[in-house]
């Protein structure tokens, strides 16, 4: 059977950056009961399991994002009236599967530690679709360190997810990850945009997930 695990971002703007940041067609966005209450949730379809993060839910039709500058902006609107970016809301009566939780977790990721975040953005690099990145990091808490790591595919026999990471001292507090490496400069936390690199969206999830595949 299908397992579906929810994991819940830290804040409506990260949920806005995950599903529209750097996407040239942003994410399926749904309105549905979660634990009692209504939520947003966006999808992830791996090979036995299902990701769903979400958040709070506010009423409307689309989650309006706009990052110009790195001064990002997030809303939840009925119309689309504006060069933003739009993931549309689809409104759920019900889920096609259970909600529970799983004692045993199917197809953990694999786990790989890299040493540092330059080369956490070099991993990122798909050669087989180097002009369309599609890449998005994950970040939280773990003890008293931070994770931030990205999930990849290895398409065997069978599909292996792994999750290549690098362990900071203390939390991030800029929303993209600026890559200068091809000039010699260590990769950055960031807020502002500048021509000519390479930026990755970070993503902060309130706590880790078994799934993740690293240890509490």
């Amino acid at each position: 059977m299908v397992q579906i695990h929810f994991i819940e971002v830290v804040s409506f703007l990260d949920f806005a950056r995950f599903v529209c940041a750097f996407r040239e067609y942003p994410l399926r966005v749904y309105a549905h009961k979660l634990y009692g209450k209504m939520v947003l949730s966006c999808r992830l379809v791996l090979s036995n399991s299902i990701l769903a993060f979400y958040t709070d839910y506010e009423k409307g039709r689309y989650v309006e994002y706009d990052p110009k500058g790195g001064k990002e902006t997030a809303k939840i609107v009925n119309s689309i009236q504006s060069n933003s970016n739009y993931a549309p809301i689809v409104h759920l009566d019900s889920l096609p599967f259970p909600i529970k939780s799983h004692k045993k977790i199917s197809g953990k990721f694999k786990t790989s530690k890299v040493l540092d975040l330059g080369n956490l953005a070099r991993l990122t690099y798909d050669p087989e679709w180097p002009d369309d990145p599609k890449v998005t990091l994950l970040c939280f808490p773990r003890r008293k360190k931070w994770i931030i790591g990205y999930m990849s595919l290895i398409e065997l026999d069978e599909a292996v997810y792994c999750f290549y990471y690098v362990e900071l001292d203390k939390e991030p507090d800029k929303p993209f990850i600026k890559y200068s490496g091809h000039k010699g400069v260590p990769a950055q936390f960031t807020d502002i945009f500048q021509h000519g690199y390479p930026y990755l969206p970070v993503v902060k999830l309130k706590k880790g997930h078994p799934i993740f595949g690293l240890t509490s």
